[in-house]
């Protein structure tokens, strides 16, 4: 068996024994593997397992990667965890199934523009700056209610929140605040939690735990 798959089902079977322990009702959360800056064929034997669920940092890298493996594979999603440049936008929406890194309303702008032009429906998730940082991007805790009634006025699907708290800090405060927000907008998705701190994530609710170096090893 391939190294990354043996690192997937350890990781899922934690997220499992966590879940059951937690005795939640609710369906388990998708782990979305970060294949960023790793090759292909380093990644096809996880496609290979059936997992679906893959995250990329950049457009260019997803597009030169992804398209002629999407084009064969069509069950497979592809998630924008890095930060969307506008001149970016319709290149995303032609490769990526799920932006998590809506951030600003000039971003909701583009985005709505292309999904009429090219005909897609992608779906939606608001990046929070839930540790208020100036060096993130993120919409601010205090504006996330706005923001999110501005995006449903031109028709864009947001499907939930998403965050990357402050780093070198207990994730589990900034975690805690994102699952109360997410349910007073009466959303379904939480995208939080990496390889240090998935298990805290699921813990607070989260449906999309976003896992790289657990699943491929650390980036050269």
């Amino acid at each position: 068996m391939h190294q990354t798959i043996e690192n997937l089902l350890k990781i899922e079977e934690k997220v499992k024994s966590k879940f059951s322990e937690l005795n939640e009702l609710n369906q388990l959360p998708k782990i979305i593997a970060v294949s960023k800056t790793f090759k292909i064929d380093h990644i096809t034997p996880l496609i290979n397992h059936g997992h679906v669920d893959f995250g990329e940092n950049k457009v260019q890298e997803a597009l030169e990667k992804w398209s002629n493996v999407k084009a064969i594979n069509k069950k497979l999603k592809l998630h924008l965890i890095g930060r969307l440049q506008t001149n970016k936008v319709k290149f995303a929406l032609k490769i990526f199934d799920y932006i998590h890194s809506l951030d600003s309303k000039k971003l909701a702008d583009k985005i709505s523009k292309y999904q009429i032009e090219l005909n897609v429906k992608t779906k939606l998730l608001i990046q929070v700056n839930i540790g208020n940082e100036n060096q993130k991007s993120g919409i601010n805790k205090n504006e996330v209610f706005d923001f999110y009634e501005y995006c449903k006025s031109i028709n864009l699907d947001i499907l939930g929140l998403m965050c990357i708290p402050p780093f070198n800090q207990d994730s589990t405060e900034y975690f805690k605040e994102m699952n109360i927000l997410k349910k007073k907008l009466e959303l379904n998705e939480l995208s939080m939690g990496m390889s240090s701190d998935y298990i805290n994530a699921v813990e607070n609710g989260s449906t999309y735990l976003r896992i790289g170096s657990n699943i491929f090893g650390s980036r050269s």
